[in-house]
């Protein structure tokens, strides 16, 4: 297990017919050797797991990725927040973060969105 910085870039979608290279996310996340989120070593590592959410016309938003009742991955914004802003990953269990792969959140304005991981790099 390794911690690594994995960028992701808003795919195509109704609103970003090309996509978007100023809309995503920048998060540190544990990944095993397939790329896989590593449950065990976030719980070691959870302080250094951070993500800034950038979206063009917004300013970035600071958090950290949380594990959910469930499994579920999601990124939180506000350590003392309520959890209804929190942006859940879909099935961010099972998928691979490696460059090319795709991956959809469900963000704070109940829009599910696809993202392309565009980078994964040593943190």
């Amino acid at each position: 297990m390794s911690l690594k910085r994995i960028r992701l870039e808003l795919a195509r979608d109704h609103d970003y017919p090309q996509g978007s290279h100023q809309c995503g996310y920048e998060f540190t996340a544990p990944l095993d050797g397939e790329g896989h989120m590593d449950p065990g070593s976030w719980k070691q590592h959870r302080a250094d797991c951070a993500v800034t959410r950038f979206w063009e016309g917004s300013k970035p938003e600071l958090g950290h990725l949380v594990r959910k009742p469930g499994g579920k991955w999601a990124f939180h914004y506000d350590i003392f927040g309520d959890e209804d802003d929190d942006e859940t990953g879909y099935r961010f269990s099972s998928e691979r973060f490696v460059v090319g792969e795709y991956v959809s959140i469900l963000e704070h304005d109940d829009k599910m969105r696809t993202f392309k991981v565009v980078s994964v790099a040593n943190a």
